[in-house]
């Protein structure tokens, strides 16, 4: 299978400067990232704003290595905030972050990650708005659970994500499914292990309508974050079955995935948040959508057969 393999390269600096490199990649880049600058991505928003569609909003660039590095990450968001802010798209953008940006993987990362984001997530609920904490690998989640539990006791309405393919998920999901959480459920986007993560598709599946059931019959606020069909038409059934309104949950889609799909849920009603990455350390989060969707590979080699 391909993606173990791309997965493993995204965190390949020899692969992540032939990427760069390759005369096709800007071209894709772009199909995936909204743009380099807050000056970029703002016009998106203000487009995917006027289809009725709402936004979450992430400056990419996980893999930091200094301390002065997670402050840069700290402030980007808080500049992105500031924008929001005098455009009055509070109410239509909230952000995602990833606690690696901000420092955790560092010496006291748990600390300086909390430290970090803490005024992010003020700042968002000052212009009616929230964060979400993006899930990374298994061996970040106690520390982002824990950081997200202790954000919730100021920011209530702060949330989280929580990943299908773990075999820890459904109980995560039990324990989060209470009233007041903001839960995005995913399949997983990251190279695991088979001691700790589901490694049939099929079976991913399956874990992730267990999932989602078990946040529908809950208290809390489901986001369900996926492209596929079948899932997005499951999520529908299960929803009707707990007696949700279509304002007590919301589908999320990548930016540049399935737009007509996103229209249409948009259309009949539905909540429809559109997950928008920009900024100029893309590769990670490039490499990723890659691995989850062989045609996005294909789009790109043929890119740069074109263009080479």
């Amino acid at each position: 299978m391909l993606a173990p393999v791309i997965l493993a390269a995204s965190r390949s600096d020899k692969m992540r400067r032939f990427v760069s490199a390759a005369p096709g990649t800007k071209q894709v880049v772009a199909r995936f990232i909204a743009g380099e600058s807050v000056n970029d991505v703002v016009p998106i928003v203000q487009d995917l704003a006027a289809r009725g569609l709402e936004v979450t909003l992430d400056v990419v660039g996980e893999d930091i290595t200094t301390v002065e590095q997670s402050y840069a990450a700290r402030d980007a968001y808080l500049e992105l905030i500031g924008r929001l802010k005098d455009l009055g798209l509070g109410a239509r953008a909230e952000m995602s972050v990833k606690l690696s940006m901000f420092g955790q993987s560092l010496e006291n990362g748990h600390e300086l990650a909390l430290a970090n984001v803490r005024p992010v997530v003020a700042a968002a609920a000052e212009i009616g708005t929230t964060v979400t904490l993006d899930a990374e690998d298994h061996t970040t989640l106690d520390s982002m659970f824990a950081i997200h539990e202790e954000l919730r006791k100021d920011f209530p309405q702060t949330g989280c994500v929580i990943q299908a393919y773990l075999f820890r998920t459904e109980d995560d999901a039990r324990r989060l499914a209470a009233a007041g959480s903001r839960v995005r459920i995913v399949k997983g986007a990251y190279k695991e292990p088979a001691s700790v993560a589901i490694q049939d598709k099929p079976e991913i599946d399956k874990a992730y309508v267990r999932i989602v059931k078990i946040l529908m019959d809950g208290e809390g606020y489901p986001m369900i974050g996926s492209h596929d069909p079948r899932l997005i038409s499951i999520s529908q059934e299960l929803a009707r079955r707990a007696g949700r309104k279509l304002d007590e949950y919301e589908f999320q889609m990548l930016y540049g995935i399935r737009s007509e799909e996103q229209n249409r849920l948009a259309a009949e009603g539905h909540r429809m948040r559109v997950y928008t990455a920009y900024g100029t350390d893309w590769y990670g989060y490039f490499m990723r959508r890659l691995a989850e969707k062989p045609a996005n590979l294909l789009f790109f080699v043929r890119s740069i057969l074109t263009k080479g």
